[in-house]
């Protein structure tokens, strides 16, 4: 589940799922399209956006206002991970995806993972966004480790 302004989380949530490779029922839905039917029909979810002004983007919490109620109480234990594009810090995104979370009851199963992109001008903060090879590589790593836990049952 993706939200992207600039293309960064765009292209770490692609490399997530590319890293995947392929496991069973592995999807790259954006936030904008996503339902709370695809919550209920997944059994690990990774959220990945930017972080904006020090919260989560305002399409990533608009999918969360959507999906809170119609979940509730029928996901609980289900792994989920995050990935934060961020200009300079990142943990206020990532606390706030924990915090509604919590009320699903989902289990965290990876560390959460926030790519500092050094954005601090408005220019800069505004423009199209190229993550670098290292960045992309974890993100292929998370979704390799991901799959890995699908197939022999972790999740």
């Amino acid at each position: 589940m993706w939200h992207s302004r600039t293309g960064a989380a765009a292209q770490l949530a692609r490399a997530v799922h590319d890293g995947a490779g392929g496991a069973v029922g592995a999807r790259l839905l954006r936030a904008e399209d996503a339902a709370p039917e695809d919550l209920l029909a997944a059994r690990v979810t990774v959220f990945a956006c930017p972080e904006n002004l020090g919260a989560l983007s305002g399409a990533m919490k608009e999918f969360f206002d959507r999906s809170y109620y119609p979940v509730l109480g029928r996901i609980e234990g289900r792994g989920y991970a995050t990935v934060i594009a961020a200009g300079s810090a990142g943990q206020g995104a990532e606390a706030q995806i924990d915090r509604i979370v919590t009320g699903w009851r989902l289990r965290r199963v990876q560390e959460g993972m926030i790519v500092n992109l050094g954005a601090q001008t408005p220019e800069a903060i505004l423009a199209p966004k190229q993550v670098d090879e290292t960045a992309l590589q974890k993100c292929r790593d998370l979704g390799q480790a991901l799959a890995a836990g699908l197939d022999i049952g972790l999740f």
